[in-house]
């Protein structure tokens, strides 16, 4: 590319480091856009940002040029505004936190743009008479103002729900097999997956990473034998940051997982061949399963289970916060389990069901008012 130049000093994003100067281009606006581009990368590489936040808030600002049909150093507020806004309507509407991301990457861009140390108003001033600068503010933003935005059909799972998942999982298995069709081994797998994530609160992420020397014995409960424990290796990570690990404990209310593992450590993941492969999940092409596949597994077997298609696979983590409450795990633990930051996140991923609150309920009355609790049963 004509734009990039090797030269070193300033830092990592300057307008210097990748925009040469005294060239004409055939091109220029879209020259200057890719070079601001790439100098944007390179500062946020700098930081240690994944190179998919990278490439996300990258493709938010070349959206932002082909709808307007304008370079960022002639942006207004109002183009802007319009933007996000025709993304709110229709069948393929975005959500407001969706929306809330979008003015955020931008709102990142312009504060790059028009900072003085990377060189960018100096080098559109010279060549288009403008430059860009911040239009963003706490006026034209998506508000935060609620703990929890995600979809409302998104939600924990009763215990008869997750029962009803897992016999569909397991019917694909005998089914595929009555059928003498390939992919009963898949089907195996795919079932022991959920299983697993929902017997240790895992995400989609940490599941994926899971390496067979990630199975961790606990001493204090050796009848759990090499599944007393996970340790996870891919959690979710801050900015910048590698990702978090943290130790999953088996608790006694999900040992059922303890023969579905010995199964598939033992005898169905040895017939993918997988060689030295270390991932605990393979495919038939003897490398890991990725997170599509993961995804897919949950979708099949909820369409087969007839579960709201709304729930999605991250709906058994939020199941399995909600179930260790009402197993009465003090919520330090649930927090620690799950690798939550913060005990709020963790608050926010639970539904406990109407019996439990129930039992809370009477709980509290049997401590102080024993005769009340008996008076209301009596009562029509």
């Amino acid at each position: 590319m004509q734009h990039v130049v090797k030269a070193s000093g300033g830092p990592a994003g300057a307008a210097r480091l990748t925009l040469a100067s005294g060239v004409g281009f055939l091109n220029p606006a879209a020259t200057v856009l890719d070079a601001m581009l790439e100098g944007w990368a390179n500062q946020q590489r700098a930081r240690f940002l994944k190179d998919e936040t990278v490439r996300r808030r990258a493709s938010t600002v070349r959206r932002l040029v082909e709808f307007s049909d304008q370079y960022p150093w002639e942006w207004t507020a109002a183009e802007i505004e319009a933007f996000v806004a025709a993304q709110t309507v229709g069948a393929e509407a975005i959500s407001a936190s969706t929306a809330r991301s979008c003015t955020g990457n931008l709102r990142l861009f312009l504060e790059y743009a028009e900072d003085p140390r990377y060189g960018w108003q100096a080098a559109c001033i010279e060549r288009f008479g403008q430059a860009p600068r911040q239009l963003l503010d706490e006026w034209n933003t998506v508000a935060h103002t609620s703990a929890y935005e995600g979809r409302p059909g998104r939600r924990p799972l009763s215990y008869d729900e997750v029962q009803q998942l897992f016999d569909a999982a397991d019917d694909l298995v005998e089914s595929t097999r009555a059928r003498k069709r390939k992919g009963a081994l898949t089907a195996q797998r795919n079932a022991a997956i959920l299983k697993t994530v929902y017997a240790f609160g895992l995400r989609r992420r940490e599941a994926w990473g899971l390496d067979l020397e990630d199975m961790r014995r606990n001493p204090k409960v050796p009848a759990f034998g090499q599944f007393g424990a996970l340790l996870v290796r891919w959690g979710k990570s801050k900015r910048g940051g590698p990702p978090k690990r943290r130790t999953a404990m088996l608790v006694p209310e999900m040992d059922w997982i303890v023969p579905v593992l010995e199964q598939w450590v033992a005898d169905v993941r040895p017939r993918f061949d997988p060689g030295k492969h270390s991932a605990l999940w393979v495919t038939e092409r003897r490398g890991r399963l990725d997170w599509r596949g993961i995804n897919a597994a949950f979708a099949e077997a909820r369409d087969a289970a007839a579960l709201d298609k709304e729930l999605d696979l991250h709906c058994l983590r939020h199941s399995y916060v909600t179930h260790l409450v009402e197993f009465d795990y003090p919520e330090r633990f649930v927090q620690e389990q799950v690798g939550h930051a913060y005990a709020a996140t963790t608050a926010i991923y639970t539904g406990v069901s109407d019996a439990y609150r129930n039992t809370l309920l009477q709980r509290a009355i049997e401590k102080h008012q024993p005769n009340l609790w008996h008076d209301l049963e009596g009562q029509p």
